[in-house]
């Protein structure tokens, strides 16, 4: 675009210096400091005012009970509480970020079995995101609960819609607040030196000490007010969006919306005149500026930094894909061993589980059901030490979780190991708790020759077991003995009816289980068979019964030949799980994601041991890092070494690059460094970017990652926000990259 033709007011143009010149400077603000809870309708707040002033809560666990002031900070984001034990504070606070939700009541298993000396009125639960346990509590008055419920879902709702900026200001506030030990609201040189290895920088001492003096400008040799605002900015300094920044918008360091439309067609949108000024309307903070349809450097911060700067393409964060097919043409979010917390052996149950599960999307839970006393069939693990938890209960659980987060159909996967007697008693349950919601008949007018769709059974639950009349009905795992099934259970099998898998296609309601060898060994020996099966009917996988310790096979081999029910142990984090999350992002976290059409054709030719699709190149410009969690906060020295690992999981061998490490350096480290990878089938690829940190003794410390679908990738300069080991933001951290797609 010819700069001449920029439609910059003359007052920005040329090396004159005038008033309004003066007013866009510009900076990156943290607010001041020592700040308080900002007034958007919440400082004047009755229920946040009372959990300022704090309250005295009960915190209730399994055969115990105990009082402890609880209170908010007065940076509204952040709860502490006072324990008797004098533990180290930082271990009892947590961030309004961390919380999924809050339940009134007795509305966990927690307060149901141990809160029942406590008014309901007075109980509720904090559920966090990630494997972090709920916190249960109960208020002296009805009234002191509902300011804690009504506060915190209130501070919720504002976190949410905080800009990445607001969420560093907050990083940064907590970590000031933790160094200055004395209370005072300054900063000595030590307690600088302090919150900068909290932060993950280890700075060289000389250029730390002329940082400090050069922002100490009242000479007292402690920085306050302003002077520490000044630090943070200057700390915070991103050359490298400088630079981009400068590219487009000249000598006079400011963007117009057409020099801005030229960035973003740059990377690859299409971009028009409207959607540039759209943006500055957005994320530019000087009003002066937005007046004139300008960007300043701190609003086109805010634009890499948000949403729309986000490595994932934000119209896959809504349901947007055809759900009319039939179930089989889906790839759909699945668990196994679904009431377990952890190990298969000694580990507990717990209807907790099922609602963990059903917050990150998944469609597919298992029922392992045995025989209970007093008539009443229980789940757990079989013949192991695994506690035991009532059916009823899970399926009541079941009932009220299921369709919170996504209104598709949820299949309930039977394994029944129950006498006939309990078994009716199971169907009973089943039918009295879900309901109009549980499928017991064929769709009216449904075709009989294809499966139902997604959107045809929204708010529906389908039973998978076996159907008595069936050619060879099995069990779910192999080798345990059969025992007959209850007509009563058997009426409520329709659509996921499970039957021993015989190569060719059979009635559409019938499907097969498989364990990850038998599985494997069928893609390699008739692959094409396989994704023909698949095109018509369900398939589930599942672990290895070795898997004691509730670990994972890797999903992605599986869902190359098209099966649906790719059953992962939820409960366990890791790489596998992290490929999980990446797939079932797309499509809105609604738990169906159409598969390749290669994938939905009865007669297709694809073979996922060796395929012949159009490979892509990816180029991915590891540019720099930004705010690292600390690893070891028990030890104020350690500071990470990162290095950034991409990697293709797909159709083929895993494929993988990886940049130095940068020494000494969680902060802001800086690597410029270009890796290219191929990727052979696109339609099924995902793109996993790791930080780990460099050990030369021993092996690598996982700092942080983040998957998605290859085809959700954004091209361009774009921010990865980055995930922990169970899942949970780890917000500010980013990684700054820039990406290119090319044929091959």
């Amino acid at each position: 675009m010819d700069k001449q033709k920029r439609t910059k007011p003359s007052w920005m143009r040329g090396g004159k210096s005038t008033s309004l010149q003066y007013e866009l400077v510009p900076s990156f603000t943290l607010c001041p400091v020592w700040m308080h809870l900002p007034d958007e309708g919440l400082s004047g707040d009755d229920d946040v005012n009372a959990m300022l002033c704090g309250s005295n809560l009960w915190k209730i666990r399994p055969g115990w009970h105990a009082a402890r002031l609880y209170r908010l900070e007065s940076d509204g984001m952040t709860v502490w509480y006072e324990s008797q034990a004098k533990k180290a504070r930082s271990k009892q606070i947590f961030s309004v970020l961390h919380i999924e939700s809050v339940r009134e009541g007795h509305q966990s298993e927690g307060l149901q079995k141990y809160g029942r000396r406590f008014p309901e009125t007075c109980c509720f639960t904090i559920a966090f995101k990630g494997r972090r346990k709920n916190l249960d509590l109960a208020a002296s008055s009805e009234k002191e609960a509902l300011n804690w419920v009504q506060g915190l879902q209130k501070l919720m709702k504002r976190a949410e819609a905080m800009s990445q900026r607001e969420k560093l200001v907050h990083w940064i506030w907590d970590y000031l607040r933790q160094a200055d030990r004395d209370g005072d609201e300054k900063m000595t040189f030590q307690e600088v030196k302090d919150m900068l290895k909290m932060i993950n920088i280890d700075l060289n001492d000389i250029y730390a000490y002329n940082l400090f003096k050069a922002c100490d400008r009242s000479n007292t040799n402690t920085l306050e007010d302003h002077e520490i605002e000044e630090f943070c900015t200057k700390l915070m300094h991103r050359p490298e969006v400088e630079e981009i920044f400068h590219h487009y918008s000249g000598e006079d360091r400011v963007l117009s919306a057409e020099e801005l439309q030229e960035f973003l067609q740059a990377q690859g949108e299409d971009a028009t005149l409207e959607r540039a000024k759209e943006l500055i309307q957005k994320y530019e903070l000087n009003e002066t500026a937005k007046q004139h349809d300008l960007m300043m450097m701190e609003g086109f911060m805010m634009y890499l930094l948000s949403d729309d700067g986000d490595i994932f393409n934000q119209k896959h964060r809504m349901a947007y894909q055809d759900m009319t097919q039939p179930l089989c043409h889906y790839f759909i979010s699945s668990s196994h061993n679904t009431y377990l917390t952890n190990h298969q052996l000694v580990g507990e149950s717990s209807t907790e589980s099922y609602i963990r599960v059903f917050m990150e999307g998944c469609r597919c839970v298992e029922l392992d059901c045995w025989e209970g006393p007093s008539g009443e069939p229980v789940i757990y693990h079989g013949h192991t030490l695994t506690s035991k938890i009532l059916f009823k209960d899970v399926v009541t659980t079941i009932r009220d979780y299921a369709f919170k987060n996504s209104p598709y159909p949820v299949i309930l996967s039977l394994e029944n190991h129950c006498g006939l007697e309990q078994q009716v008693k199971m169907a009973n349950h089943l039918r009295e708790i879900l309901g109009d919601m549980l499928v017991t008949k064929p769709l009216p007018g449904a075709d009989t020759a294809r499966l139902p769709s997604p959107e045809a059974l929204k708010g529906k639950f389908l039973l998978k077991g076996k159907k008595l009349n069936n050619r060879k009905s099995v069990e779910e795992e192999e080798g345990k003995p059969r025992m007959d099934t209850a007509k009563e259970l058997s009426d409520l099998v329709v659509y996921c009816q499970t039957v021993e898998y015989r190569g060719q296609p059979g009635n559409v309601c019938e499907m097969s289980s498989f364990s990850e060898d038998k599985v494997r060994r069928l893609i390699k020996d008739s692959g094409i068979n396989l994704v023909r099966y698949n095109a018509r009917q369900l398939s589930r996988i599942y672990p290895d019964g070795l898997r004691a310790n509730s670990s994972n096979y890797c999903p992605q081999e599986m869902w190359n030949a098209g099966c649906q029910l790719v059953a992962l142990n939820f409960q366990t984090p890791g790489y596998t799980m992290d490929l999980n999350r990446g797939r079932f992002q797309d499509n809105g976290l609604c738990g169906y994601v159409l598969k390749p059409e290669f994938l939905r054709k009865e007669d297709s030719y694809f073979n996922p041991d060796s395929p012949s699709k159009e490979p892509k190149l990816l180029f991915v410009k590891v540019i720099s890092a930004q705010q690292l969690p600390k690893l070891n906060k028990e030890k104020p020295n350690s500071i990470v070494d990162p290095f950034v690992r991409v990697e293709i999981h797909g159709v083929g061998k895993k494929k993988e690059k990886e940049t130095k490490y940068i020494l000494n350096n969680g902060f802001n480290p800086y690597w410029n460094e270009i890796l290219q990878l191929e990727v052979q089938v696109p339609e099924l690829a995902l793109v996993r970017f790791v930080v780990e940190d460099y050990d030369k003794t021993s092996s690598n410390d996982f700092v942080g990652q983040y998957t998605l679908p290859f085809l959700s990738l954004k091209q361009g300069y774009r921010h990865v926000h980055l995930l922990s080991k169970d899942g949970a933001s780890l917000s500010p951290a980013t990684l700054f990259v820039q990406i290119r797609i090319e044929d091959l």
